[in-house]
């Protein structure tokens, strides 16, 4: 033997150490290691963690390689790392079907198997034996499989391979919203099987996400065919909700030693060096002892209490565990090489001396790493009263392979046979750096010259889409539907990407294909979404969002780029709206809300941008890598040419009124508002019982009760009363014809006011009498009379309220299905007494149409409340067939058409949805001008002729599309609820509340309320919402939209949600009513109306101020909207400007005063309706629990058996606690539970007594409070005196009895206590202090004692 240099001696002695302990036992076949020598199962994660040492090994042999032999070592020792890589890759080939159906249905039966026989690599036990779902696993083995080929290992051989791991990507691209069994594969730390949303697999999924994006899996050799593609938002989404979870593991496990492989080696997966240090420092603290780490708090594993007869816990037992829970060396492993990459040469010392104390030698002197070390049976006791001081056994496996081989590794490290980098190619380990700042690029380009001459005006220059060729501008949803085709795979049956969702940090960059180079608008900006895109306003603050978003989340080469189309459908009466103008000028500027900015044109972007090679579009399959796949090359051709190029349909113009002879029959007024279920007025929130709900239900056989008594009584029902106001002669001619659609268009008069028409409409009470129709009498035409007046009267009024309350009545009455083809004709009044042949209603909307070319189609033309949109110069022509099959493809556009036919308004409006949004568009086709003249059956001619089927569906949705249109949000919100619309990103928005620890509750509280506790299906979230509201369209409706907005927030600004568990969204509808009667000194019906008519943006904003209970004044703007301003200061802009001037004199003085008074009482109720509670509140509550046996809240009990199951700082706890308090209905009420709760758990933590005795009732603190403050309020004469203080005398007995107080205020408690500051000589705290000592036995009542409540 040839003299070696030391480190070739010393690396021999590893190598053999590594032969004999580890590759000794991988199986010659498979190359996979067995669990131990008696228990041959492979389990993923073990056998990836054990093949470390032997890569780390390897790479220090390349480097010292001066010899032959030691060349050789290296490939052996590389090539068994690639045998174990690729054994494990067969394993999970072979479960192939496993991975394409776990993709839709995320279930735990369908996942990858954890384990496999190392012998043959197949499955050893069932799908439902064993708890497979462990996304870590997985994770894990794609990162290492990304760090070994960056390091030059080859692993994956063939481009069917590629596919599959593609797939894996997709398999773990949603771990964090995937509840899993987690690296203990325990799940819910009893044991029963519950999978839970764990940190440490959402970690390492995000880890392995960041590693494989944009890898080649052939190495240096490899072409684009085998580049792994990852949706850089999906990193993102693992990313966020990690950040959110940590230090906590899952809902059960409070801490996780676990947790040290995803903040260091190998995952690295957090990006805060703050949170790093928090969740090391929490797992030191609590988890830390002499022999290694505990696992997690109370974890019962190889304990001398444990059972081993059953495998799960019962709940009760837990509490024994605590403190003797097994310690695990392992742990200390990975804090070496936690220090060694933090360089932090003392701390690795400290740890590898406190090792080699615990470390077992075998026969031969080895150094062995045990599995973990036990408490033995006798000394148990001795353990419990001092933790800690006992000496442990061995149990388990001994040498323990994955702590063994990241033993080795840190030795490695320790003797500068590897450098950190080696063992991190990829450099994960740099993440948590600090980054420069992004620059965000913004390009905004106009859709034709007429729009980039406007902006031109505004000394803004943008170019057209026509201008920016060669690149081409596409929506976000062909970016997704492209990304279907990524990982398809014929042979293996594989099926692509499953999630259409591409999230700003997909669109933010540029696409190559071939030689052609796309941009994508973001999602956001897609018009065929939900009704808030069209409220300019909110765009543009989703857009100021997304851009700050991105300076914080951006982390790929170059710099995110935003594009935006500018379209005709942005236009607010053809001028571009004031708020996209200022925010152009800002971005100009190149800052916007603190992020730096670049507003350009796309060319000046190209070099500065991150550009990815869409190249998995070829048809490789087919051998044909350089030509695209032909699905792609069809929808690319379909796709390209029309994507933004047609015009929408939305160019219409308003139909103006004109004074005419209105005759009336009936009122549906208020039809839509009887459903409302918001309640203010009642001044305890909440405190109705389901009735409302069981009588709003206008049931055909009662009379509805809003038609009041008629004054004479005897009058026919159809009796036309004629209205007092202008009358002007009865329009025949031209007009005629027009009114037939229920829509009438004019292009003829000129607009007449509309606030006196609207005001005239409001002011006639009209009668009707008492008894309206029998619905079980058997001549059913006195039924269709009915229905039929209301058609005739919906044709001829203007007002989209109006409209909104006889559909409201029908679908009430009829359903949405009715066929309302037909009626509305025979009952004429006599001015409308011709009854029109259908070719003179063809000819006259035709001439009308054409003459003008104002006739608008698509979206129904406006109406009387002035859409105030010009003539356009190019009308699409549309036909439609409602009835016939074909016409399924929607509606049918040209653009060279300026001649209009409109075919008839109700089938118009029934495609109205269609016409809107740029997918209908499937046929584009010349043949359609002459259409006038083919009158056939194939034309549906809606509401004149018989037999078609025009349903009250139908009308609504053009009624739905006028308001949008109009920014009529009350209406807009309440049709899109009646024709079950919902928010695309509902499950989503869900989603991101749910998987970070918020979960929502929908109905009003405490009769309705449901609790979301697990992601759903959109379906069944939209059909939860509506049954939890009943009839309340407009409430349900609300509810979809603020979960998005509050999943905005909680993106964006998570800080508003600390100390909150559930998001009750019924009770914070009420609470913004009740905020809006109050700033607008209005009543409580005012006060829901004007909250459903508010703005997307306004409403947004107004549950900003309520979550971040800033003060807020309501301004009045244009068209009856409100705005909500934040208050600066407290004292002046308080008084509400809604159109009433300034109150002079002492009516201010009076108002500012008012509102200073009820200010604690506002924040109690806020806080109570966001439940928000102090810091570590629910952890002292635990140990109040502890010292009594039971707390008894609203009839619910919290027993102290809670404390025996769970630990203080697990989510399970504080849930049920919670659920506890969520009994109480009224917030402020509640919010002073919760402070007699923090006056219990300070006498607690002051030790003031051992034990506080038997169950407390927390309300009878609260309610001996409230008659010690109204004694002091009798003594002082204070405002109390003034309601509840008063000398009690008959009549106020009687009404204490009823349940009312004189002030107010809720559950018997003087509005005045309510409105007390905590803190202070008659603060609330006081009189809490003071009831604890009154009623609670355990207080000494005399004697000496230190007062510990300051």
């Amino acid at each position: 033997m040839r003299s070696r240099s030391n480190s070739g001696v010393r690396l021999d002695y590893y190598q053999r150490i590594v032969h004999r302990l580890i590759l000794a036992h991988q199986e010659p076949v498979t190359g996979l290691f067995p669990a131990s020598n008696v228990n041959s199962h492979a389990w993923i994660r073990d056998n990836v963690y054990c093949i470390l040492a032997v890569w780390g090994l390897s790479m220090a042999y390349k480097k010292i390689a001066d010899q032959d032999e030691d060349r050789a070592k290296c490939y052996e020792l590389e090539q068994s790392c690639v045998k174990l890589m690729r054994g494990l890759l067969m394993a999970m080939m072979n479960q192939k079907d496993k991975v394409e159906k776990f993709k839709m249905t995320q279930s735990p039966y369908d996942s990858l198997h954890a384990k496999y026989s190392s012998k043959t690599g197949l499955p050893v036990v069932g799908d439902n034996e064993w708890g497979h779902l462990q996304i870590d696993a997985v994770s894990l083995y794609l990162l290492i499989l990304a760090q070994m080929t960056a390091s030059g290992l080859q692993i994956v051989f063939s481009l069917d391979e590629v596919s599959f791991l593609q797939n894996l990507v997709f398999y773990i691209e949603s771990a964090y919203s995937i509840p899993d069994y987690g690296i203990w594969e325990r799940g819910d730390k009893t044991n029963h099987g519950e999978p839970e949303l764990n940190a440490s697999s959402i970690g390492m999924a995000k880890a392995a996400l960041e590693a494989m994006n944009e890898l080649d899996l052939f190495g240096a050799r490899g072409g684009p065919a085998s580049v792994i593609h990852v949706l850089a938002d999906e990193a993102h989404k693992c990313q966020a909700v990690l950040q959110s979870m940590l230090p906590r593991e899952s809902n059960s496990k409070e801490l996780d030693s676990g947790l040290l492989c995803v903040i260091g080696f190998p995952a690295f997966a957090v990006d805060d060096a703050q949170l790093i240090y928090n969740t090391r420092e929490a797992i030191l603290s609590r988890l830390q002892g002499k022999y290694g780490c505990k696992r997690f708090l109370r974890d019962g594993y190889r304990t001398p209490k444990e059972d081993p007869s059953r495998l799960y816990y019962e709940r009760w037992e837990l509490r024994m565990f605590e403190n003797i829970e097994c310690e695990w060396p392992l742990f200390f492993c990975y804090l070496i090489l936690f220090h060694a990459f933090q360089n932090d040469k003392h701390m690795v010392q400290e740890y590898a001396d406190k090792l080699e104390k615990i470390m077992v030698r075998s026969e031969d002197g080895t150094l062995l790493i045990p599995e973990s070390y036990a408490v033995p049976q006798e000394l148990v006791g001795f353990e419990y009263q001092k933790p800690g001081s006992q000496v442990r056994e061995v149990v388990g496996r001994c040498p323990f392979l994955w702590g063994q081989s990241l033993f080795i590794l840190g030795r490695l490290l320790q003797e500068g046979f590897l450098a950190v980098g080696e063992l991190d190619p990829l450099n994960r380990r740099l993440g948590a750096q600090k980054k420069p700042d992004v620059v965000v690029q913004v390009v905004i380009i106009a859709e034709d010259n007429e729009i980039r001459d406007k902006l031109a005006e505004h000394d803004l220059h943008v170019q057209t889409i026509a201008e920016v060729a060669p690149i081409e501008v596409q929506p976000a949803r062909v970016l997704s539907h492209l990304y279907t085709y990524l990982g398809r795979n014929r042979k293996l049956g594989l099926s692509g990407r499953k999630s259409r969702d591409v999230g700003i940090l997909s669109t933010s960059k540029l696409y190559s294909l071939k030689d052609r180079i796309f941009a994508f608008t973001p999602q956001f900006v897609d018009l065929s979404r939900f009704y808030i895109a069209s409220d300019n306003e909110l765009m543009i603050d989703i857009l100021k969002g997304e851009i700050n978003f991105l300076k914080s989340a951006w982390d790929l080469l170059g710099r995110p780029l935003v594009t935006l189309v500018l379209k005709r459908i942005h236009l607010d009466q053809d001028k571009i709206p004031l708020a996209m103008i200022q925010t152009m000028r800002k971005l100009k500027s190149g800052y916007i809300n603190g992020t730096r900015v670049m507003l350009g044109n796309l060319k000046d972007f190209l070099n500065t941008s991150a550009i990815t090679d869409l190249s998995f579009l070829g048809s490789t399959e087919d051998g044909y890598p350089d030509r695209l796949h032909p699905d792609v090359q069809t929808y690319l051709d379909e796709h390209l040419l029309r994507s933004f190029s047609n015009r929408s349909t939305m160019n219409l113009r308003g139909g103006q009124l004109r004074p005419r002879h209105l005759r009336r029959r009936m009122s549906c007024k208020g039809a839509i508002k009887k459903t409302r279920s918001i309640n203010v007025d009642s001044d305890n929130l909440g405190m109705e019982g389901p009735t409302p709900l069981t009588e709003r239900r206008l049931s055909s056989i009662v009379p509805p009760p809003w038609l009041q008594a008629n004054k004479q009584g005897h009058v026919s029902v159809f009796a036309t009363t004629p209205e007092e106001g202008p009358s002007s002669p009865p329009q025949l001619g031209g007009d005629l014809g027009l009114r037939e659609n229920i829509y009438p268009m004019d292009p003829q008069h000129s607009r007449s006011a509309i606030d006196r028409r609207s005001e005239f409409v409001r002011q006639q009470e009209i009668t009707v009498p008492k008894i309206l129709i029998q619905r079980h009498r058997p001549d059913t035409n006195f039924a269709d009379t009915e229905v039929e007046e209301l058609i005739a009267m919906l044709r001829e009024t203007e007002n989209l309220e109006e409209q909104g309350d006889i559909l409201q009545y029908l679908v009430d009455t009829q359903g949405l299905d009715f066929n309302t083809a037909g009626l509305g004709l025979k009952h004429k009044t006599d001015d409308n007494a011709a009854d029109l042949e259908l070719d003179d209603v063809m000819l006259e909307l035709s001439t009308a149409g054409g003459g003008g070319g104002a006739a608008g189609a698509g979206a129904g033309a406006g109406d009387g409340d002035g859409a105030k949109l010009p003539v356009p110069v190019v009308v699409p022509t549309v036909i439609i067939d409602a009835t016939s099959p074909t016409a399924s493809s929607g509606a049918k556009k040209d653009e060279d058409n300026a001649n209009t036919a409109i075919v008839s308004v109700a089938a118009v409006t029934a495609a109205a949805a269609a016409g809107s949004n740029n997918s209908s568009s499937s046929s584009n086709n010349n043949n359609n001008n002459n259409s006038l003249n083919n009158n056939d059956s194939s034309q549906s001619e809606g509401m004149l002729e018989e037999g078609r089927v025009v349903t009250v569906r139908d009308l609504l949705k053009g009624l739905y599309e006028k308001a949008c249109q109009q920014k009529l949000w009350g209406l807009v919100r309440h049709t899109a609820g009646m024709l079950g619309k919902r928010v695309e990103d509902l499950g989503k928005a869900v989603t991101d509340l749910l998987v970070r620890q918020k979960q929502v509750t929908v109905g009003m509280p405490p009769n309705n309320e449901h609790t979301i506790t697990a992601p759903l299906p959109e379906v069944e979230l939209r059909q939860l919402i509506h049954d939890a509201y009943g009839d309340d369209e407009s409430t349900a409706m609300l509810t979809q939209e603020l979960m998005v907005y509050l999943a905005m927030f909680i993106r964006t600004e998570p800080q508003l949600f600390h100390e909150m568990l559930r998001l009750r969204v019924g009770l914070i509808i009420q609470v913004m009513a009740k905020e809006l009667s109050r700033t607008l000194n209005c009543g409580g019906e005012a006060a829901s109306e004007h909250l459903l008519n508010l703005s997307p943006f306004e409403m947004k904003n107004l549950l900003y101020h309520i979550l971040s209970g800033k003060e807020f004044a309501v301004s009045s703007v244009a068209r009856g909207n409100l705005s909500i301003v934040s208050c600066k200061s407290s004292r002046v802009s308080k008084k509400s400007q809604i159109g009433l001037g300034d109150p002079e004199g002492e009516d201010a003085l009076i108002a500012t005063i008012d509102d200073r008074q009820g200010q604690w009482l506002r924040r109690r109720r806020l806080d109570g309706a966001l439940n928000r509670v102090p810091r570590d509140f629910y952890s002292r509550v635990w140990t109040v629990l502890e010292k009594c046996q039971g707390l008894a809240i609203e009839g619910r009990v919290l027993q102290q058996s809670l404390t025996q199951e769970m630990t203080p700082g697990e989510l399970k706890f504080a849930l049920e606690v919670e659920t506890a308090l969520n009994q109480i209905p009224q917030p402020e009420y509640r919010q002073l539970v919760v402070e007699a709760l923090m006056v219990l758990t300070l006498v607690t933590e002051h030790n003031m007594v051992p034990s506080l005795g038997g169950i407390i009732y927390v309300e009878h603190l609260v309610h001996k409070a409230n008659q010690l403050f109204l004694e002091d309020q009798r003594k002082v004469q204070g405002d109390a005196t003034l309601c509840c203080a008063k000398l009690k005398d008959g009549k106020e007995q009687q009404q204490a009895a009823s349940g009312m107080l004189l002030c107010g205020g809720a559950a018997y408690i003087c509005q005045h206590l309510y409105d007390s500051a905590p803190s202070g000589s008659y603060g609330t705290m006081t009189y809490l202090s003071r009831a604890v000592a009154l009623v609670l036995d355990c207080v000494p009542k005399h004697g000496e004692m230190e007062c510990a409540i300051s």
